[in-house]
């Protein structure tokens, strides 16, 4: 996939035919256009020269974008460039220029003519000066906008006519009508005419000021546009605005401050209280609070001591940590956000198909039915001037600039929300089909549980206190790796467990582990083994098949043929899993839990958790094969974390990964949420329902609005609009777009 900025796009239709030649070139499987960014992306083998030259044989210009992988700079420099509004400060001169002679103009005609307002002698009642003065700040207006024209008559000899092309014939033909106009009143007056005869011509058949009130109004709207398209990308510009700019690291034993460009892998750096740290790695001294809101969307801080990760641009708040940093530049969590945002807004949504297939015969189809409505007006005997109104109204009236942007602001709008709460879509397809998912299937461990066993119980056996089963379930556990056994570990180590140095530790697979003390053999394991040493009470018998039946795993201990007790383990079902789930069934979703695990677990854990269905004994060719099932019912959405996970995220019509899951799983999706929490997936489905009613309501909008618009400005509907009404009009649509988009920003996707 390679990307490209494309210049001097101004409308749907422009879009349209970037993508149309490009999809011509050798080579090139699928093309995305996006007006917003001025972006485009290339997916194929297709040569990066073919296909810029392919753009600039339509008229417009293109530059591939630079790949930056294993960079040690951060590579945002030129996607912020290509943010960077520069539009607007160029369309504010021009609107206060053309403001300037178009008031000037307008005092002529309008002030004069209708108001009464007083003229200088030499123009009073001085038709042929008059006329003239209007036609040169007409012809100083359109030359201020010039754009206009020069865009859109190229793009009418390239037969690739655009809203450029409207607006340009518009004022064009309103100009060149009023040119002969006053053509013929000078021969009228050679010829010693009336004045009357003159007056009467210069009052109803003189256009310069709809010439000139045509791209000037054409320029507010522009300029509303470009303001509000500003706003859009600002969730974009504010993520690379996070990007840190310097770094302490440490070199040669002393502090040295740094560009963030010049930080290595394995660099050691240190972030004192109110630093943002400079990359993603790991604390090997000191501790902190650190502010991980701008790529989490969590407010509260996290603690961060040895052996804790932290991730760039986040803040020390208080504290001071030396880190030893790990991925740097392009490879932090950071730049991998903001290259999913920004990869989602170069991606075209499938419902933006719809506008696109209109918008690419949408400006010939105007300037056809403004032909029809100027013949058919002169045929049915209007004069040729009013005839010739009602065509120029058409044409400036009409607007694909409002289908090309419906789709994509909101989507930027929604994708930048969604990155503001940890929510990463990494495609505009995936912000759509999320709001479409009828069916959750939830894997258990990593998504709805911790995936870290914790230890949920301890019940010494009579005579034994739990200080000393606790104190000598530490000693016997601390030298296995066994996950329950560093669940044991840890829990000895926080109640702050005697630890005593064995001997003769052994493991035996399958079983449990033995070890001595003092000369005696102490033995922990599954219950089985343990009776091969020791009796067991029925209390303990009764408290580890409780334990079993709720999903907990049951370690018995024993020393010497006398059993200590037990020690119940299980996988922590995360604090907010429960009311994750109780939301997505809030948002009338079917709730699936899919899991390897034994059907007694999987029990336990669903009935915790308020899940009705679940299936459990899956491998995960199994997942997948579930998933294919459920998809019978409905769009399915598979949320995972592990590599086992993979084939069913790629088989659903939508992969949610968890943050914290593994590379592959986090690659086999198409959203991330970085708090790795069952609640984001419900905040995701709703930011996504908002945006897909969003984009509902701008094309109604853009729809409707050309539906309506131009009947009326044709005339079918009642009396002659004026032109410069058209205009108006037209500005106001995109505005309209633009500005409902920017709605989304009040959506609350986290209830």
């Amino acid at each position: 996939m390679k990307h490209y900025f494309v210049t001097g796009m101004s409308c749907a239709a422009c879009q349209a035919r970037v993508e149309k030649a490009v999809a011509k070139v050798s080579g090139v499987s699928s093309v995305s256009v996006n007006l917003l960014t001025n972006s485009m992306t290339v997916e194929g083998t297709a040569d990066s020269d073919d296909v810029i030259r392919a753009v600039k044989a339509t008229g417009y210009g293109a530059k591939l974008k630079k790949e930056k992988k294993n960079s040690q700079k951060s590579g945002f420099s030129e996607e912020e460039e290509a943010l960077k509004d520069i539009e607007t400060p160029k369309l504010r001169k021009r609107l206060a220029l053309s403001a300037f002679f178009l008031a000037v103009l307008m005092y002529i005609t309008m002030g004069a003519n209708m108001f009464g307002l007083p003229l200088p002698a030499g123009l009073s009642h001085n038709h042929i000066v008059s006329a003239l003065i209007q036609m040169v700040l007409a012809a100083i207006v359109m030359g201020i906008n010039g754009k206009f024209f020069t865009s859109g008559f190229r793009s009418a000899i390239h037969a690739a006519p655009n809203m450029d092309t409207l607006v340009a014939m518009g004022s064009a033909v309103s100009f060149g009508w009023s040119v002969y106009v006053f053509c013929k009143m000078c021969g009228m007056a050679a010829d010693g005419t009336a004045n009357a005869e003159l007056a009467a011509l210069y009052h109803d058949k003189l256009y310069f000021e709809s010439a000139a009130m045509i791209p000037a109004l054409i320029t507010v709207g522009k300029l509303l546009e470009a303001i509000s398209k500003g706003k859009t990308t600002n969730a974009l510009k504010s993520l690379m605005k996070l990007a840190p700019k310097t770094a302490v690291v440490l070199r040669g034993g002393n502090e040295t401050e740094v560009s963030v460009s010049e930080v290595r892998v394995n660099d050691l750096f240190i972030v004192r209280s109110g630093q943002s740290i400079p990359a993603d790695g790991i604390v090997i001294d000191g501790n902190a609070v650190v502010d991980e809101s701008a790529l989490t969307g969590e407010s509260i801080p996290v603690d961060k001591t040895e052996g804790d990760p932290v991730s760039a641009a986040t803040i020390n708040r208080s504290g001071f940590i030396k880190c030893r940093a790990l991925r740097i530049g392009n490879d932090t969590t950071l730049s991998q956000i903001i290259r999913m945002v920004s990869d989602a807004v170069a991606t075209k949504a499938p419902i933006a198909r719809i506008a696109d297939k209109v918008s690419g015969i949408f400006v010939p189809a105007v300037i056809i039915i403004a032909i029809l409505v100027f013949s058919g007006w002169l045929i049915a005997g209007m004069p040729l001037s009013s005839a010739l109104a009602r065509a120029i109204c058409v044409l400036v009236i009409s607007c694909p600039c409002a289908l090309g942007l419906a789709t994509p602001v909101a989507i930027m709008v929604g994708s930048g929300l969604g990155a503001k709460n940890g929510i990463l879509f990494k495609t505009s397809e995936a912000l759509e089909t999320a709001g479409k998912t009828t069916v959750v299937a939830l894997d258990k461990t990593g998504t709805i549980t911790t995936g870290e066993p914790v230890v949920t119980g301890i019940f010494p056996a009579s005579g034994v206190s739990e200080k000393e089963l606790l104190s000598k379930a530490f000693s016997l556990e601390h030298k296995s790796e066994h996950p329950l056994a560093k669940a044991v570990v840890k829990k000895a180590d926080e109640l702050g467990a005697e630890l005593t140095e064995t001997t003769s530790f052994k493991v035996l697979a399958g079983n449990g582990i033995s070890a001595e003390i003092g000369g005696k053999t102490l033995h922990a394991g599954n219950g089985k083994y343990i009776r091969e040493f020791a009796e067991i009470a029925t209390e303990l018998e009764n408290a580890a098949d409780s334990a079993a039946a709720l999903g907990k795993t049951p370690l018995f201990f024993e020393e010497n043929g006398r059993i200590l007790g037990i020690i119940t383990v299980s996988d922590a079902i995360k604090k907010d899993s429960a009311q994750g789930i109780k939301e997505l069934k809030n948002l009338e979703l079917r709730v699936v839990m899919l899991t390897g695990d034994n059907r007694r677990t999987a029990e336990a854990i669903a009935a915790s958790c308020g899940i009705d269905e679940w299936i459990s004994d899956l491998l995960p060719e199994g997942k997948a094969a579930e998933i294919e099932k459920l998809q019978k019912s409905g769009r399915v959405a598979m949320v995972g974390d592990g590599i086992n996970d993979s084939p069913a995220l790629t088989k659903a019509e939508i992969g949610i990964a968890i943050g914290a899951g593994t590379d592959i799983a986090i690659e086999c999706a198409g959203i991330v949420l970085m708090n790795s929490s069952v609640r984001d997936v419900a905040a995701a489905i709703r930011l996504s329902r908002a945006t897909l009613r969003n984009i509902h309501q701008n094309l109604f909008w853009a729809f409707f609005y050309n539906l309506i618009c131009i009947p009326m400005a044709a005339g079918l509907f009642g009396p002659e609009m004026n032109p410069m009404l058209g205009a108006a009009a037209m500005s106001l649509s995109s505005w309209t777009v633009c500005m409902n988009a920017l709605r989304l920003n009040f959506v609350k996707i986290k209830k």
